[in-house]
């Protein structure tokens, strides 16, 4: 039995004749009543009533008609599966706040590309709640974003740790704060203070770090990797997480470099999200492995004094899924 031979018979049932069925399948009426008597001697029914006048659909093939509708609409749902399945693993969107962008998702993307050279990777910045919508919305197919410890999941989503770290002020060597072992947040008031804008883990941080105070001066901007480059053109300093900083190629040259906060333990958290509908493209698993690979390689690879004795930490099998378990493990 073959698809086409169910399609051939729902078509004569809806034109209501095989000749103005073999016109519609551009075939030869002969052509399209011997298919059919094929699939009549397969089925063991005379599916077809075939008169001097023509033929048309039997009453035993009528019963059958709910079956073999139940079948080609399983087959469509197939083929668009395939199909999306196909777009899919031709395409990937990932939101990002740029979190780790330089020192993780960078070479991530790039050792995916070398496996799926024919895939499209779009990396969109956006704030933390706009990835999650696209993710629940279906519109990206990951996202990177960044959470204080003890902060809430969001639900719908599976949500992996990569890694652990802790703020820093981030400076030029030239700055006042370059030659402090670590810095108070009086040391901070005092200088031009650039902050990411609301959406961002790092503004709710501030907001808890100043308890209202107000710097001298202050910029907004989107993301850690427009933060640094703020830095290294001496517009200001900028508190970042440690694992967007450390291994920068601006902290590798020298243009910028980061102090500890004074009397601070706050904990940060890099997440990789999904869509927990369905299974994923193999395309968007592969990248997924690869991102949560690359941050234990990162987490082993680190010296922890290069962030003032503080160890960015990651636990890879570390898995969100449901509201129940979504407490951040303790150390």
């Amino acid at each position: 039995m073959r698809v086409e031979q169910l399609e051939y018979l729902a078509a004569v049932t809806r034109v209501g004749s095989l000749r103005r069925a073999a016109e519609e399948l551009h075939l030869s009426q002969p052509a399209l009543s011997e298919t059919l008597r094929k699939l009549e001697r397969e089925l063991g029914v005379e599916l077809l009533e075939r008169r001097r006048a023509g033929a048309k659909i039997s009453r035993e093939g009528r019963e059958l008609l709910p079956y073999i509708a139940g079948v080609l609409e399983a087959v469509d749902q197939l083929r668009q599966a395939a199909d999306e399945q196909h777009q899919s693993s031709r395409r990937l969107r990932l939101g990002t706040v740029n979190a780790a962008t330089v020192t993780l998702l960078a070479p991530a993307i790039r050792e995916f590309r070398a496996a799926h050279p024919s895939t499209q990777v779009e990396v969109i910045t956006d704030r933390q709640d706009g990835i999650q919508q696209h993710l629940t919305e279906g519109s990206f197919d990951l996202g990177l974003v960044s959470y204080l410890r003890g902060e809430e999941l969001p639900p719908g989503l599976q949500t992996t740790e990569l890694l652990r770290g802790h703020p820093v002020v981030c400076v030029r060597p030239d700055s006042p704060l370059a030659t402090l072992n670590a810095v108070t947040v009086t040391d901070l008031l005092v200088q031009p203070l650039i902050m990411m804008r609301s959406g961002y883990a790092m503004h709710r941080y501030m907001h808890q770090l100043l308890q209202g105070s107000t710097p001298s001066f202050s910029y907004s901007a989107d993301g850690a990797e427009m933060c640094k480059l703020m830095v290294a053109e001496g517009l200001g300093v900028s508190v970042l997480p440690d694992y967007s900083v450390l291994d920068d190629p601006l902290e590798r040259s020298g243009t910028i470099i980061c102090r500890p906060l004074a009397n601070d333990t706050t904990e940060l958290r890099v997440m990789i999200q999904r869509r927990q509908a369905g299974p994923a493209p193999t395309a968007e698993q592969d990248l997924h492995a690869i991102l949560v690979r690359r941050a234990a390689e990162r987490h082993t690879s680190l010296p922890a004094s290069q962030a003032g004795g503080r160890s960015v930490h990651v636990e890879p099998d570390t898995v969100f899924g449901s509201r129940s378990n979504r407490q951040p493990h303790r150390r």
